[in-house]
């Protein structure tokens, strides 16, 4: 299983890609998470605490690394496009709690472009995590559509788009997939996040399709708590993962078809 959880900002992405990396290492699979955000904040959600979590330095930051892998440097503008990163996974992950997690990092494409050594080495490692047959990926993406439209992301198994009953989630939700598809990803599934009321679960199925959608994780003041005092979810809120464990057998199921 490939997945790759997506959505705008603020709505919940990290909690359940957290959430159910830890499920899955409950089961005794090989977990490997990867934070492509630029507000790094997965580590703390899987139980990483913020001293370990300020000692990691995102792949994209290692300069020296790239250069050495890419060949690129301040004099060189020529470098690999296929550079080698099979190792950098086992090599740079931390452990925490059953689930490894590799920050990644992104890239600031204002000056550069979306062409450059840290992109080439950031794509390379993404697809080689997909090529992880053995182990359960799980991308935390950056807010936004930016890595669709870098091509970052494709040949994952599946996007989760994590929405929030609103338009403007609605509107995320239908940009991702029609960009997952143009990059052969046929299979953008929805959880939808601080739900409050059945008013929301209506707007919400109003809204996606019913294939699309994997369910709900309503409103908990518990998360809030544990975001609060820069803890696990998982281990704050029984309601909350009990709700992403019935999403998880959701996916599950589907990906056996």
């Amino acid at each position: 299983m490939k997945i790759a959880v997506t959505g705008k900002g603020g709505v919940g992405k990290t909690t359940f890609a957290a959430t159910l990396a830890r499920l899955y290492a409950d089961e005794g699979k090989q977990v490997l998470t990867a934070d492509v955000d630029p507000d790094a904040n997965l580590g703390l959600a899987l139980g990483f605490s913020q001293e370990e979590i300020d000692q990691i330095v995102p792949i994209t930051k290692m300069r020296k690394l790239v250069q050495e892998r890419t060949g690129a440097s301040d004099d060189n503008k020529f470098y690999k496009l296929n550079p080698m990163v099979s190792d950098i996974p086992d090599k740079y992950a931390k452990t925490c709690n059953g689930v490894k997690l590799l920050v990644l990092g992104t890239v600031d494409t204002a000056n550069s472009g979306c062409v450059c050594p840290e992109h080439v080495i950031l794509k390379r490692i993404i697809n080689h995590l997909v090529l992880r047959s053995d182990d359960v990926v799980i991308l935390d993406m950056e807010a936004g559509l930016e890595h669709l439209g870098r091509g970052t992301t494709e040949g994952m198994d599946q996007f989760v788009v994590v929405i929030e009953p609103g338009a403007r989630s609605i509107q995320t939700y239908r940009n991702v997939k029609r960009l997952a598809n143009e990059l052969g990803v046929k299979q953008v599934n929805v959880v939808a996040n601080k739900v409050r009321d059945e008013e929301d679960e209506e707007f919400i199925r109003s809204q996606i399709p019913e294939e699309d959608l994997l369910g709900f994780i309503h409103y908990n003041k518990e998360v809030i708590d544990a975001d609060r005092k820069g803890s696990s979810p998982y281990d704050f809120s029984k309601t909350a993962v009990d709700e992403i464990r019935a999403i998880k057998e959701k996916m599950d199921a589907r990906s056996t078809k």
